[in-house]
């Protein structure tokens, strides 16, 4: 047998295992009247923000036709409602109604138990050593298919890839905040060693279930970071944001935040909070362009500089 047909073995092991494990071949989905693929489209439309029916069918990959009979039986049963598009009368934005709202709240509660289950277990070291796989194996997938797309599109999008940390990362990410801060802002000690602590903390004690740090990497080379911290119950923290400069302009600070959103919301927090500063205009539009508002602010004398402090948050 050849090397590449062992790795199919493999893969295809692995598929068979993973379906079973988490019920996708069973005819309904957790108990529910729906299969897998209607909660993922239930899912979407209670995640998104106004997806039309486009959005969906891009988003899953599902067959026009499928996903049309889908949108009508949960219509049907007044689970989903329809807005039309005021840029394009074809297209209709989607909602879940009151009763859709009500038949997947429990759903997804049910799936969040049943990971948790899988999760516990488990020790926490090895809790961290499965969320990291799926993470090197969604990460590794989607370069691929980003180059693909890449590859048939007019033009090229930025192969930057996003990835759990690595043995040395955590470094960098101290190394580099100083670096860039120093550089741009003067800003001097104790700020290195803030970075230094945060990072710390994360390392030494961050829970893989709701807790989470992305590394951006572009040809190989460190470009980008951010963090996801439990910060009180059902509220996460954003935390050290960054992109070097030789990512700008790609759009990585926009898609790094969106990260942290989608899994905030998958794991269950209600809100996310995050601390900057006003002379940080970049970022500033980057949270306020993903929905994130301005809740307090306060002038400090910190790290050398006078800066105003700010507070904002995110409801989800």
């Amino acid at each position: 047998m050849t090397a590449i047909q062992q790795r199919t073995g493999a893969v295809r092991r692995f598929n068979r295992f993973y379906t079973r494990q988490i019920g996708v071949l069973r005819k309904t989905y957790l108990d529910s009247p729906y299969s897998l693929g209607e909660m993922r489209v239930l899912y979407e439309i209670a995640h998104g923000d106004g997806p039309t029916a486009s959005d969906i069918g891009r988003a899953l990959d599902l067959d026009a036709g499928y996903l049309s009979r889908v949108l009508r039986n949960f219509e049907k049963r007044g689970l989903i409602s329809r807005k039309a598009s005021e840029k394009d009368a074809r297209q209709s934005h989607l909602a879940l109604t009151a009763r859709g709202r009500k038949t997947f709240a429990p759903i997804e509660r049910r799936s969040q138990r049943q990971v948790g289950t899988m999760l516990g277990e488990l020790p926490a070291a090895e809790q961290a050593r499965l969320v990291a796989a799926m993470q090197t194996i969604e990460s590794l997938l989607e370069k691929n298919a980003a180059v693909k797309n890449a590859a048939a599109a007019p033009m090229p999008e930025p192969d930057y890839i996003l990835r759990p940390p690595r043995p040395g990362d955590f470094g960098w990410i101290v190394a580099r905040h100083a670096q860039l801060y120093a550089q741009e802002y003067q800003w001097i000690e104790p700020f290195e060693g803030l970075c230094a602590q945060i990072v710390a903390d994360f390392a030494n004690k961050n829970d893989p279930t709701c807790e989470r740090c992305w590394i951006a990497e572009l040809r190989g080379e460190n470009v980008g970071t951010v963090m996801l911290v439990e910060d009180a119950p059902g509220v996460a923290r954003l935390r050290l944001l960054l992109v070097d400069p030789k990512a700008r302009g790609l759009g990585l600070g926009t898609r790094l935040v969106a990260e942290c959103i989608r899994f905030a919301r998958q794991a269950g927090y209600k809100k996310i909070t995050l601390w900057t500063h006003s002379v940080l205009t970049a970022a500033r539009h980057v949270y306020e362009k993903a929905g994130f508002t301005l809740t307090s602010s306060e002038p400090r004398h910190t790290w050398g500089k006078d800066v105003v402090a700010e507070f904002w948050d995110l409801e989800l």
